[in-house]
């Protein structure tokens, strides 16, 4: 444990350096006046101007002298002291278009129902954090308001206590903290981001976002291409593939906003989280520290290019082009894949049901080339704090290697399970397995959440999971916030694998566990 505790302080620190010194370093910028996007942050930094305010800085009074301008850090911790206290000098509400936001942020992961591959057209941007607020509030604070650029991320750190002890990973096929009874720094980002501003209709605008991850759940996101040589054919001496920590550009993409198409089109183009899916694979994206099975064996990322389309308040839709799942374009893994989906909110936004054709190509073995289809139904409960998620997919794979027929051994690919085949002496068959997922969520006053999640899901062939198994999980989660930059996510986990003993490296049909995470945004 000590050593998770030092590769925690070094990993965080290694980060906010990073973050200072380019900070530092383009508060040296000086440029010339100019229009540019005003900046379209929901909520008020702490510390900072009100986005009404279009991003220009607030004028001096006549006669009054100049406040003396407080240091870089002292900026930076007083925007957690305003955050925790609840202070903001926001005092209008955002503006959008389209139905009011049905859900609030904090406590839940979203505002408006999650929609993969674009930012929500017509909703403005709610990111805004400790550092961005220092930038903003120091002597180079109107070029970063005027830029619309912003720094920040977050620091995951979990625990858990599982039933489940033999192994490395004996938590698997659960995720993401597959490691028992440890310590485990999950997830330490940085993010370099402009938002486009897609409430304005008059004019094109642009954005972009980097988002660099390193942790243990880079095991998780890793796509063929992307410095995957720290996971895919990488054995170690302990029988596991992979490094336990490392690397990984989880996003790096440009956003072009064109207003003038229907009520608003974006063009997304570079890698991208995958379009469908309750869940996400950035801490705060997701309602709960662990993953449901129906997220953990579906599509993560795509490189590529998607278009989407707000028709109406009703109607968004949806189609792209990327090298499939998982595989960067240049990658041996990369085949040309469509996608198409296709959103309706209705209810004055208290329903939205979404459906997708994710991967859409020869649907033949590869790495992770899933064919995968999802149906998805969001829904508050009237003006009520309850909501509810709930997500069906079918995915499958042809010409999956038989893992019961010796003379298929060399068609595997490393980290690419096969297919246990109805017949044995079947090279290969097609793998499908399908889930249902279901959350049932309660919020409590500003700051707090309760979480309730079942599923089921069958593993038909055992190509996702390694075992061919049916599987039900229940899970239970509390969030608590404090302000918008720290949050603590305890939870209970139970798991059942029917037809095969799939936890504890195959030893058991159940694991309970008690986990926990705490994020602490910068």
């Amino acid at each position: 444990m000590k050593g998770y505790a030092t590769q925690l302080r070094f990993s965080f620190a290694a980060i906010l350096f990073s973050a200072v010194c380019v900070a530092q370093t383009t508060s040296e910028i000086q440029e010339p006046d100019r229009d540019v996007t005003p900046d379209q942050s929901q909520t008020a930094a702490p510390g900072a101007a009100s986005p009404s305010g279009g991003g220009k800085p607030t004028a001096t009074p006549v006669g009054s002298a100049p406040v003396p301008q407080a240091g870089f850090f002292k900026r930076f911790f007083r925007a957690y002291a305003d955050d925790w206290k609840g202070a903001s000098s926001s005092s209008e509400p955002p503006k959008y278009r389209g139905y009011p936001m049905p859900i609030s942020s904090p406590p839940f992961p979203f505002q408006v129902w999650p929609m993969g591959g674009t930012p929500w057209i017509g909703y403005p941007n709610s990111t805004s954090y400790p550092l961005s607020t220092a930038l903003q509030t120091g002597k180079s604070g109107d070029w970063w308001k005027k830029a619309n650029i912003q720094l920040y991320g977050w620091v995951d750190v979990g625990f858990n206590l599982s039933t489940s002890h033999d192994g490395v990973y004996p938590n698997a096929p659960a995720a993401y903290p597959q490691q028992s009874d440890k310590l485990t720094l999950d997830q330490a980002t940085f993010y370099i981001e402009r938002v486009p501003d897609t409430v304005q209709t008059d004019h094109f605008d642009w954005g972009f976002r980097l988002t660099n991850l390193y942790g243990f759940d880079y095991r998780f996101t890793t796509a063929s291409g992307y410095f995957s040589q720290q996971l895919l054919n990488n054995p170690q001496a302990n029988g596991t593939i992979g490094n336990k920590m490392g690397y990984d550009p989880v996003m790096m993409y440009v956003d072009l906003y064109i207003p003038q198409v229907a009520d608003g089109m974006n063009l997304r183009i570079g890698r991208y989280i995958s379009l469908p899916d309750i869940e996400a694979q950035l801490a705060p994206n997701n309602y709960t520290y662990t993953h449901s099975l129906t997220y953990t064996y579906d599509c993560y990322t795509q490189t590529g290019i998607n278009a989407t389309i707000k028709v109406n308040n009703h109607w968004t839709a949806q189609a792209g082009l990327s090298g499939g799942c998982e595989a960067a374009p240049w990658s041996k893994y990369a085949k040309l894949t469509g996608n198409f989906c296709l959103g309706y909110t209705w209810s004055d936004g208290r329903d939205n049901f979404y459906t997708c054709a994710n991967s859409v190509n020869d649907g033949k073995y590869s790495y992770n080339n899933l064919a995968a289809y999802y149906a998805t139904w969001y829904h508050k409960f009237g003006d009520s704090a309850y909501h509810m998620d709930w997500e069906t997919w079918y995915q499958s794979e042809k010409q999956t290697p038989n893992v019961n027929n010796p003379a298929a051994a060399p068609l595997l690919i490393t980290n690419a399970n096969g297919a246990y085949c109805p017949q044995a002496s079947q090279l290969t068959c097609t793998a499908p397995e399908w889930a249902t997922l279901h959350y049932l969520t309660r919020q409590f006053g500003k700051s707090d959440a309760l979480i309730l999640r079942n599923e089921y899901f069958d593993d038909i062939r055992g190509q996702r999971t390694g075992f061919q198994t049916k599987y039900t999980e229940h899970g239970l989660a509390w969030n608590h916030w404090l302000g918008s930059t720290l949050v603590f996510r305890p939870e209970l986990r139970f798991e059942h694998a029917y037809n095969f003993p799939a936890y504890d490296s195959g030893l058991r049909h159940s694991q309970l566990m008690l986990a926990a995470d705490v994020i602490w945004f910068y």
